[in-house]
């Protein structure tokens, strides 16, 4: 049987304006070629100074082969006919508008010639043809059986060129597009335009992508005017950019093709650097590889003599192979000059090292890889096997020893995937269609993953993945995701120490990339296709919708080992029911992936090795297509060992790389049960870590602290009334003012650091809390101004013992102490703040008080600690002055007294120098006894009171002023005072000089 054509005719015919035109071509006629002739149709009117029009009338043609008469394909124009007394339609012209070729199937492939498109009414209903060559919107439709109609004509343009008159002009910046820049085409309609949509049709592919906004696309859209920007152009985004739009009632594409160059970086050379032995390897050959792009690469070779240059395509890449021939005698670099017409030359370069005899080298190994002699600190390299793309690097260390072994080789068809589901996160492609097809992939291959490569990329590509889904609020049906949870379950099975370890040592982040990529993508299931349950060894979800009359607390369980239950009740469920949406509660369970995640601990939990169940439980609420992450949820994860801390994976610890905290989340004791419960208020991926042993609760100390800091602010108060009354007395020369300006300064910031200590309990904690946080970085900064004063302290006085004859003038020494003790301690502070805050590691969980274990506390300890050294120093210094003359020249009984001197001393400066704070070393270590927290807490919050006594109380010229002021009586000249202060020591200092002279 012979396939027939059928062709379908527009017969133009002029007509004498009397009467109704349409009505009078409406009537059928015959056609000649023994078809039936269809209903007439008007097409458009044209008025030819009042006496004619221009009418379409719609005609069959039907021929017994695919060829019919050369004379029907081009317009015909007729004679005009004489003119007649009677009104009669007069047939002027004949055009083809469509050519229907019919298949085996019996389907119709209707097709439009030029100047002819298929309506959109008719276009929507009717799929498009897929052929090659058709890339007209609306030019060829598929019929199941004849439709009467046919293609209209396009509204018309200049008469000159007889081409339709298109609604739109587009534009853009630059048709060539440099790597890094950003491509802007810009869209005029001269209509109002409808179903407007961007494509871009890759070299060589047969169909365009559709561009949707993303990481890299943005679309904008206002009246008479579109526009569309990809930021960060390379080669992937080079090709034909399609505008389609509907108007007038047709489709309407405009072109414009965008060129982008290669950078180096697309450039795969191999190898990159060489090192060879002309004796053994009089050889070699040089490849560098392109991808395929719109543009038209060739490449030469300098040096090229006595070399053979050569290239091949493969899937996807041009490589251009060197084959050097003769080795060359010294050092050299080939370079891979890369040209593309109107394009500067892209040069690639390549190091070859040649050994010479003496050089140490690596000897040739074939155990795995060959790999040749090399020169000792060059890497080698070797290619990948195949169907893997990337290089195999080996480095000879300076001794001669080969290192390890670093491969990059990925799967090429895996790498494929992720390029894909990158440019889906940038806005090529549609996540609907794109996702699920990628999804169908991964379980393949996540079974063949058989390098750290292959396991990084395939996470990577689960990432964009679940990125696209998230930004553009798809679901996914049951399908996808089975073949998301069967990937995940086989990457949890893989190797830990063939793959996971050495990937992990690439990425130390790789297990919370899977985590957060399976909590996006489990979550979207579509709602018709609850409930759902899958169950695999490593992977097991539960999956429920819930309507508007929710039932009552919501409770899952699952059979792990420990065996594992949640329930949310129904109070933190109600918000959500109230407008009538209904919500999806999806349960997930994760096996060994709480071993693979980062030993990251966020605040009070420390940087302590903790043991884990072994199961990481993700909860999250869907309402609509809104996430919901607040909600209380109660968990039961069997039985324990140890102390259990109640936990979840936070992604935004540690800049972004996630991490274990307790915020909102604490242990409860089960009745009757030794099982670990936790109780939290957000729903995320949650576990239980097991501390290996329990941190004892000491009340006592606690109420020590606070008796011993109210007696210190009390004593602090009296030494500040003290200084009232007797401060014009005791400041009479300069070396009493240093002293005491310093004293009094330490009294007013210890007062007031002690005051916020003590009162920082009863404030709210938590880094949300900004009373918590202001009381801390209060406590922080004035802790540090007491230190910072005592050492201002301590250098006055040292100076004044190591030069005795030189004094220190007051206008300069005062303005360079309060810089040292007030401003040293806020840089100090601030930037212990802003450093600590954002990673979450600023506040002691539980506490208005700096981490333990994040680092923040160690900035507090370690100047206290450099301080209290320097002040030992100083102390030193000051014992050896009072010991040298005292010890070695005096008589017995001054001999007692200078022994007692030292005693006085040490008791005195002990406390106000800080240096109890030494015992802070004992308690930062995690075995240490309880004792030296009692010692350092009774020394420490008694501070103030030492202060009082030692600083104040018994300075001979405190003493003498008040015994002025209150008894009106000198005190005797024989009274033995305990103040062993600058001035006694100096006074020693300067009697042991004069001795030694």
């Amino acid at each position: 049987m012979v396939c027939s054509a059928a062709l379908l005719l527009l017969l133009a015919t002029t007509l004498p304006l009397l009467g109704s035109p349409v009505a009078q071509a409406s009537q059928p006629g015959q056609s000649q070629a023994g078809g039936e002739s269809g209903s007439g149709q008007l097409l458009d009117q044209q008025n030819g100074a009042g006496e004619s029009a221009l009418v379409s009338v719609y005609v069959h043609l039907d021929f017994s082969d695919k060829t019919w008469p050369h004379e029907v394909s081009r317009t015909l124009t007729l004679p005009a006919a004489s003119a007649s007394s009677s009104p009669r339609p007069l047939l002027t012209g004949l055009r083809l508008t469509t050519e229907c070729n019919v298949n085996h199937e019996g389907n119709f492939y209707c097709a439009c010639l030029s100047g002819y498109q298929w309506n959109t009414s008719i276009c929507l209903h009717y799929p498009p043809c897929q052929s090659p060559q058709n890339q007209q919107p609306c030019g060829c439709l598929v019929f199941s059986h004849p439709e009467p109609g046919y293609c209209q004509l396009l509204p018309p343009g200049s008469p000159v060129t007889c081409l339709p008159a298109v609604p739109g002009t587009l534009s853009l910046n630059s048709q060539l597009q440099m790597p890094g820049d950003t491509l802007s085409l810009t869209l005029l309609l001269s209509q109002e335009a409808t179903d407007l949509s961007w494509f871009l049709r890759h070299p060589g592919s047969p169909s365009p992508i559709l561009l949707q906004p993303g990481t890299q696309v943005s679309v904008t859209s206002s009246h008479g005017q579109a526009a569309l920007s990809v930021s960060n152009m390379s080669h992937h985004w080079a090709g034909e950019y399609m505008s389609c739009f509907e108007a007038q009632g047709f489709k309407w594409n405009l072109h414009e093709v965008v060129r982008v160059p290669l950078k180096a970086t697309d450039v795969a050379r191999l190898p990159d650097q060489l090192s060879i032995s002309c004796a053994t390897s009089p050889g070699f050959q040089l490849s560098c590889c392109i991808p395929s792009t719109n543009l038209a690469y060739t490449a030469t070779w300098s040096p090229g003599e006595g070399s053979k240059a050569s290239s091949f395509n493969e899937s996807g890449s041009q490589c251009f192979v060197l084959a050097v021939q003769h080795c060359p005698m010294t050092d050299t670099v080939y370079t891979c000059d890369l040209q593309s017409p109107g394009l500067a030359p892209l040069r690639v370069p390549i190091s070859i090292t040649i050994i010479q005899d003496g050089d140490i080298t690596c000897p040739e190994d074939t155990s795995v890889l060959t790999w040749n002699v090399t020169k000792a600190g060059h890497m080698a390299q070797a290619p990948c096997p195949e169907s893997k793309r990337g290089i195999v690097r080996r480095f000879c260390a300076a001794d001669g020893v080969w290192g390890p072994v670093h491969s990059s080789c990925t799967d090429a068809r895996l790498l494929a995937l992720f390029v894909r589901a990158k440019l889906l996160q940038a806005g090529q492609g549609s996540p609907a269609e794109e996702v699920p097809q990628i999804l169908a992939q991964l379980p393949g291959q996540a079974a063949e993953a058989s390098s750290p490569s292959d396991l990084l990329t395939l996470l990577s590509t689960m990432k964009y993945l679940a990125k696209a889904v998230a930004k553009a609020r798809i679901q996914l049906d049951r399908s996808a995701l089975k073949n998301l949870l069967i990937a995940t379950d086989k990457v949890l099975d893989m190797d830990t120490r063939s793959l996971w370890t050495l990937a992990q040592a690439r990425k130390p982040w790789a297990g919370s990339t899977l985590l957060l990529a399976v909590e996006t993508l489990a979550c979207s299931l579509c709602p018709q296709d609850h409930p759902f349950t899958f169950s695999l060894p490593n992977v097991l979800l539960q999956s429920q919708l819930f309507g508007p009359t929710f039932p009552a607390d919501y409770s899952i369980s699952f059979p792990t080992r420990p065996p594992l239950q949640a329930q949310i009740p129904r109070h933190s469920l109600a918000p959500l029911v109230r407008n009538g949406t209904e919500i999806s509660i999806t349960s997930l369970v994760l096996r060994k992936l709480d071993h693979l995640l980062p030993s990251n601990y966020g605040q009070g939990l420390g940087n302590s090795l903790y043991a884990t169940p072994g199961l990481v439980l993700v909860i999250s609420i869907m309402a609509g297509d809104q996430a919901f992450s607040q909600g209380e949820v109660i968990m039961d994860f069997g039985n324990t060992d140890g102390s259990p801390h109640c936990v979840f994976w936070d992604h935004s610890l540690f800049q972004g790389r996630g991490g274990w905290s307790k915020e909102g989340c604490q242990a409860q004791a089960a009745s009757g049960s030794p099982t670990a419960r936790c109780l939290c208020q957000h729903l995320t991926a949650f576990s239980v870590l097991m501390s290996p042993h329990t941190v004892p609760e000491e009340p006592a100390l606690a109420l020590l602290t606070q008796v011993g800091l109210g007696a210190s602010i009390l004593a602090l108060l009296v030494c500040l009334g003290v200084y009232r009354l007797v401060w014009r007395v005791v400041v009479r020369n300069k070396v009493s003012y240093f002293r005491h300006a310093a004293l009094l300064n330490m009294v007013l910031c210890l007062l007031a650091a002690d005051t916020c200590f003590l009162g920082a309990p009863f404030l709210p904690p938590g880094p949300r809390s900004p009373l918590c946080l202001a009381a801390t970085f209060l406590c922080h900064f004035l802790y540090l101004a007491t230190f910072f004063w005592m050492l201002a302290q301590a250098l006055v006085l040292a100076h004044q013992l190591l030069f005795v004859f030189h004094q220190l003038p007051k206008h300069r020494v005062l303005p360079l102490m309060v810089l040292l003790g007030y401003l040293c301690p806020l840089g100090l502070a601030g930037v212990t703040l802003g450093l600590y805050l954002p990673q979450g590691q600023y506040l002691r969980e539980g506490e208005c008080w700096l981490d333990g274990k994040g680092g923040a506390l160690y900035t507090f300890v370690g100047p206290v600690l450099a301080i209290v050294g320097v002040n030992g120093l100083v102390l030193a210094m000051a014992m050896l002055k009072l010991l040298r003359p005292s010890l070695s020249e005096g008589p017995p009984a001054e001999k007692r007294q200078a022994l007692l001197g030292v005693i006085k001393a040490l008791l005195i400066l002990t406390p106000i120098f800080g240096l109890t704070w030494g015992l802070g070393l004992a308690t930062l270590l995690e075995e240490v006894s309880v004792v030296p927290h009692y010692i350092f807490t009774i020394l420490n919050t008694l501070q103030g009171v030492f202060i009082l006594l030692f600083g104040c109380l018994m300075d001979k010229k405190v003493q003498e002023a008040l015994r002025k002021r209150f008894c009106r009586a000198q005190a005797p000249s024989s009274t033995i005072s305990l103040s062993t202060n600058e001035g006694y020591i100096l006074e020693h200092s300067k009697g042991g000089s004069d001795t030694a002279r």
